[in-house]
């Protein structure tokens, strides 16, 4: 179980991590660009956001799967 943890890159990142993150890289209105969902271009904050996406997997998953992808092409080390 741990290598497949070692493996995930969104071990130990909290929701509200994730989308802080692409909030300071992009800013809301480019994350609303990239992810059409009211909670980034309606009147955004982190906090309604977390809201919609704790009840919203596909919403979710969405905004996992870019952080992993930005993380993967511009934030790699």
């Amino acid at each position: 179980m741990n290598e497949h943890q070692a493996n995930n890159p969104l071990h130990g990142l909290t929701l509200e991590a994730v989308v802080n993150s692409l909030v300071e890289h992009y800013g809301w209105e480019e994350l609303g660009k990239k992810i059409d969902i009211r909670c980034f271009n309606d009147n955004p904050s982190v906090k309604s956001s977390l809201k919609f996406l704790r009840k919203t997997p596909w919403a979710r998953k969405k905004v996992e799967d870019l952080y992993v992808s930005t993380q993967g092409s511009v934030w790699k080390k």
